[in-house]
């Protein structure tokens, strides 16, 4: 027998960690080769992670709401075996199975104290015991509140932060550093006044109150209060984390895409008749944009501490709404290889799987640049904050029916035009102005000069 050691895998250059939202398999079940042993949750995804091997769950390393770095163990699953391992009433009972002979009896013995050793970490410490309360706490926040002696009654008054509002190593620690704070004992000499201590406690509890009160949100009769979802709370890190790195600029463009707007009128219906599609505008920008990243490279990079480096790949990341509000980037790989048939079939589809929770990982990763359509939602234009360790992204703005002066050799008249913003946000670090205007100029040239004659 051995021991295989799951690791949390890559998930892109940028994700370094995820949250373990819950365990699909418990310490003594068998797990087939590729079987999905627990969820996990970033920033950009939801995502199962599977084993590589065939074997036995003997050990788990993290609990749910944990935060797992890249490259760390999360179980171990030994192989060549079966094992199961129970709980019951505080005992923990053990079987193994192995077409062995009698030379692995040892090793059976370890794998049988491996197996115990773990579910009896999990059994729940006594001062949180599930009696009296219907929450549920993991081991984990059992053993701390064990630590400071916190009681049943306490813990449930604590607000949780983690999935359907469980409580988290954070949100405990942040309840005893506060509890500590506020209770701190008070050490007298022997020749202070009683009168005096009061004074100094009274004192430090005021204090410590109005540190409390200046983080805290002062609610109204008739508010709600909402929890932000464990997905808005890593995206909310990251958008941060992305403004302290860059130093965004934004370039705007108006662009007339009459042209666009008459050539896919009169192509869609035959478009989706023939390849089964919907010929949306979207394909046709990310085309525009392919070729300006192709044109211009320097926007097709990412910075690393003091290297800048230079992408061979044009993978574009495309923003999409999620039911519940918020933002996943699925990528294009490879955009500018596409032609318009091939890039539709990949936007359509990466469009809906992302509505519907079915992106793998690697379909959310390795992204060179980013766009997002706020046009979608009738904004003329926006800032976006760029997807770090990227360098751009493009806003594509409401495309509005406006009057617009017309030049033509005979004279300038006034005629009515398609037309839309483009906004291009980029790192000033590493982008000046002159290369993100001419990046958004290129876009904008591409659609006006668009073949209205052209054939898919």
């Amino acid at each position: 027998m051995s021991k295989f050691e799951l690791k949390l895998p890559r998930m892109g250059e940028s994700v370094a960690e995820a949250t373990l939202t819950s365990w699909l398999k418990e310490v003594g079940d068998t797990i087939d080769l590729d079987e999905a042993v627990l969820e996990i949750a970033t920033d950009k995804v939801d995502s199962e992670v599977p084993s590589e091997v065939e074997g036995v769950l003997i050990e788990k390393r993290f609990q749910i709401d944990d935060v797992v770095k890249v490259g760390e163990t999360i179980a171990i699953i030994e192989t060549n075996g079966a094992v199961t391992a129970t709980a019951l009433n505080g005992a923990v009972e053990a079987t193994v199975s192995t077409p062995g002979a009698a030379e692995n009896t040892a090793k059976i013995e370890e794998a049988i104290q491996v197996a115990k050793e773990t579910v009896a970490a999990e059994v729940p410490a006594a001062v949180v015991a599930d009696a009296g309360t219907e929450r549920f706490y993991s081991p984990l926040v059992k053993n701390i509140a064990k630590e400071e002696g916190i009681t049943v009654s306490e813990l449930d008054t604590i607000t949780g932060t983690g999935k359907d509002g469980r409580v988290t190593k954070n949100d405990i620690l942040t309840y005893v550093s506060n509890r500590k704070e506020v209770a701190a004992p008070v050490k007298v000499a022997n020749d202070i006044a009683p009168a005096v201590v009061e004074q100094k406690q009274l004192s430090q509890a005021s204090t410590a109150t109005q540190q409390v009160e200046t983080t805290t949100t002062k609610t109204s009769v008739g508010d709600e209060v909402i929890e932000m979802t464990r997905m808005g709370k890593l995206i909310a890190k990251h958008m941060v984390d992305s403004v302290s790195t860059s130093a965004h600029v934004q370039s705007f463009i108006e662009v007339d895409v009459t042209n666009v707007v008459n050539w896919r009128a009169k192509t869609k219906d035959a478009f989706e008749k023939r390849e089964g599609e919907k010929l949306t505008f979207t394909p046709i920008f990310m085309e525009a944009i392919a070729v300006a990243l192709k044109k211009y490279p320097l926007m097709n990079i990412s910075v690393e501490g003091d290297r800048v480096i230079k992408k061979k790949n044009i993978n574009i990341g495309m923003a999409a709404a999620l039911p519940d509000g918020n933002l996943i980037v699925p990528v294009i790989k490879n955009a500018d290889q596409l032609n318009l048939v091939g890039m539709a079939k990949v936007v359509n589809d990466l469009a809906t799987r992302s509505r519907n929770n079915q992106l793998k990982p690697d379909e959310i990763q390795d992204g060179t640049y980013t766009v997002t359509n706020v046009g979608t939602f009738g904004s003329v234009f926006g800032t976006p904050i760029i997807n770090q360790p990227q360098v751009g992204i493009l806003a594509l703005g409401a495309i509005r029916k406006i009057p617009s002066v017309i030049e033509t050799p005979e004279g300038d008249f006034i005629g009515i035009r398609s037309k839309m913003y483009i906004s291009h946000s980029y790192d000033h670090r590493v982008v000046n102005g002159a290369l993100g205007s001419m990046f958004a100029k290129e876009v904008a040239d591409y659609l006006e000069a668009w073949d209205v004659n052209r054939t898919v």
